[in-house]
């Protein structure tokens, strides 16, 4: 990575961790940033994640090599203008928005499209803002970098360094291949965890028996419908016209198994069970994607006072820290009493081995 200096639009849970993670690969880069609520700046600057803050977007950002616009998709495409006139020669302007049209439509019709690559680093979390970034949070995930026509090799080569340094897997698309790649993956994706939701909100008794039972099945499949719906709105309102287009294919697709429920075509149903899976197990279990990263396990134990207070001074003996213990009501799977989830899989790893010394049984 040659790059010296670095500016921030926008500071929050995905900028905060590319900065933290830049910093870890390189702490002689200066790194400067830009965002409303100052209190967070300041504390990035005593955290020493940040070098300066800004008050504006100003001449400072001159000084930038690279400038990353990390504000929320809609907002992005604002900043361009009002940082064109402080874009150094060589300089690159890049963003981390999970959608791409827009803002490559935008930098064509201003003539930026030479010192403009796009970018989208496939992590997230649960929560937001800075004070929950991590130096670590996009390793091993895609960074996909989304060059212009007028990208040069040199430029997507700066971009595929800077993913690199973070620890990323860098993947380079054009914008229109992402947009519908990402609609197909993790837009449509959400729209059904959240419509399948809804549903059954909208048929369960007044005992609310669907909600009571529950199981692994149900809770896997719809775990993103609880991610953030102001992100999602707009994520959807950017990438329309591919979420219609899948959409209607999908809705297409499920007339179809409903008619062969209709007509009791037990082959049919069957294919479908068989080829999904086999596709689905053709996956690489190493492949993360813009979902949240579920760095967890089941733990067998018996339910009896201390259970939980025994395994937690385990873990805490080698100084393992525990995101979240839970009960699992529902185990259809096989799932063990406990589900533990961790802030890292290399932690995940580590609780595992030390866990299964002691005899627990462990499932996924």
């Amino acid at each position: 990575m040659t790059e010296s200096t670095i500016g921030f639009i926008g500071l929050g849970l995905i900028g905060g961790s590319i900065a933290r993670g830049l910093k870890r690969a390189d702490n002689n880069i200066t790194i400067m940033a830009y965002m409303r609520t100052k209190s967070k700046l300041e504390q990035a600057r005593e955290e020493g994640t940040i070098d300066i803050i800004l008050d504006g977007i100003d001449e400072n950002l001159s000084r930038c090599d690279i400038i990353f616009l990390c504000t929320p998709v809609e907002y992005n495409a604002t900043y361009l203008q009002k940082i064109r006139p402080f874009l150094k020669p060589g300089a690159i302007l890049t963003d981390v928005g999970s959608t791409k049209t827009n803002i490559h439509k935008t930098v064509i019709e201003m003539g930026m499209e030479d010192v403009f690559v796009g970018g989208h680093p496939m992590a997230g979390s649960e929560k937001t803002g800075y004070e929950n970034s991590t130096d670590h949070l996009l390793e091993n995930a895609y960074y996909i970098i989304s060059p212009t026509t007028k990208s040069t090799p040199e430029q997507i080569e700066r971009m595929r360094q800077i993913a690199l340094a973070i620890r990323a897997i860098p993947l380079v698309l054009n914008y229109e291949e992402h947009d519908f790649s990402v609609a197909a993956i993790s837009h449509l994706p959400h729209l059904i965890a959240s419509s399948l939701v809804k549903l059954v909100k909208d048929n369960d008794s007044d005992q609310k028996i669907m909600k009571r039972i529950a199981a692994g099945g149900f809770k896997d499949i719809t775990r993103i419908a609880s991610s953030s719906p102001v992100m999602w709105e707009q994520i959807c309102m950017t990438n329309t016209d591919n979420l219609k287009v899948l959409m209607r294919r999908y809705i297409e697709s499920l007339e179809t198994i409903y008619q062969d429920l209709d007509s009791h075509d037990g082959q049919a149903i069957y294919d479908l069970f068989d080829e999904s899976g086999k596709y689905r197990d053709s996956f690489s279990s190493t492949t993360r994607g813009p979902l949240i990263p579920d760095h967890s396990f089941s733990v067998d134990v018996v339910d009896e006072p201390g259970s939980i207070a025994i395994l937690s001074a385990i873990l805490a003996s080698r100084g393992i820290n525990v995101k979240n213990i839970g009960i699992n009501n529902a185990r259809d799977y096989g799932e063990g009493a406990l589900r533990i989830s961790f802030y890292s899989e290399k932690t995940k790893s580590e609780a595992a081995e030390l866990l299964k010394k002691y005899n627990y049984t462990l499932t996924k």
